[in-house]
């Protein structure tokens, strides 16, 4: 029996977790996210493809693993799953504090800052995941995104066949902004700092004559930052928080110019 069909009759109860080919299969599952060789996520040409049986192998893990002891020299913690173990020729620059989840992998190119990337996340080339930065389970982190200081990028392990949050190359993420429930960031998104995107957040585009409303999706090279919009309720009008697309990022072929142009074109918190 192929490894996902084992995982998939595993994860319905068909087959019994004592039984040994369901371990092997689950651990080989895990090994191959960690290298690379698997993603929860795959960018094809029409998008990102779910693979949901790899969820199903992560929730596996867990009921299979034992809580243990792990050690660092004084440091001491009780989990069921190892962090990752760098031999040092990963090309990943890895800072003192830098939590890394067996499970998970972290391109070459990439580099951490203290912070936290959670299994079954993929980081890719070039990424910087700033100080304090999370990147929670399942997440997909594309090459040449600056994740900055403090943000948090929420993870999607149930339900299983819930789209995690995917941030696409040479997006740049501000201080403290919060991205959850699965939404999609586009290539060369700006995300100003204090901006918080969940599934129902409206993204409102306020650069055209109307308003366009968009939700759990920023489109290309958008310049977002923090808004408010008045709701009405039984008490009066109130205004809740939304995102505000107040422009669109250059093209050019020097990213980094791109990026300075438009923090400081749009006068963007960082």
């Amino acid at each position: 029996m192929l490894t996902k069909e084992l995982i998939e009759n595993a994860f319905a109860g068909t087959i019994d977790l004592a039984d040994p080919k369901v371990a092997t299969a689950v651990l080989e599952c895990i090994d191959s996210l960690d290298k690379g060789d698997l993603r929860v996520l795959e960018k094809t040409t029409t998008g990102f493809e779910l693979n949901d049986w790899l969820k199903k192998a992560i929730l596996l893990y867990f009921r299979l693993q034992k809580m243990s002891v792990f050690e660092a020299g004084d440091f001491r913690w009780v989990d069921k799953i190892p962090v990752k173990k760098w031999r040092g020729d990963e090309g990943v620059r890895v800072v003192p504090q830098a939590m890394v989840r067996y499970g998970c992998y972290v391109s070459r190119g990439a580099i951490l800052m203290p912070s936290f990337v959670n299994i079954g996340a993929f980081v890719g080339s070039g990424t910087m995941v700033d100080t304090w930065a999370t990147v929670g389970s399942c997440a997909y982190v594309g090459a040449n995104v600056h994740l900055s200081g403090g943000v948090g990028v929420g993870g999607v392990l149930e339900p299983v066949q819930g789209m995690p949050v995917v941030i696409e190359d040479n997006a740049f993420i501000g201080s403290r902004a919060i991205l959850v429930e699965g939404v999609h960031i586009e290539e060369g998104v700006v995300i100003g700092a204090g901006v918080t995107l969940t599934a129902s957040t409206k993204i409102i585009d306020v650069t055209t004559a109307k308003a366009v409303v968009h939700k759990g999706r920023v489109p290309k090279n958008s310049v977002v930052i923090p808004g408010t919009t008045t709701k009405e309720f039984a008490a009066g009008s109130y205004g809740v928080p939304c995102a505000l697309i107040i422009g669109t990022r250059k093209e050019s072929t020097n990213l980094k110019t791109s990026l300075t142009d438009a923090l400081r074109d749009f006068d963007v918190a960082t």
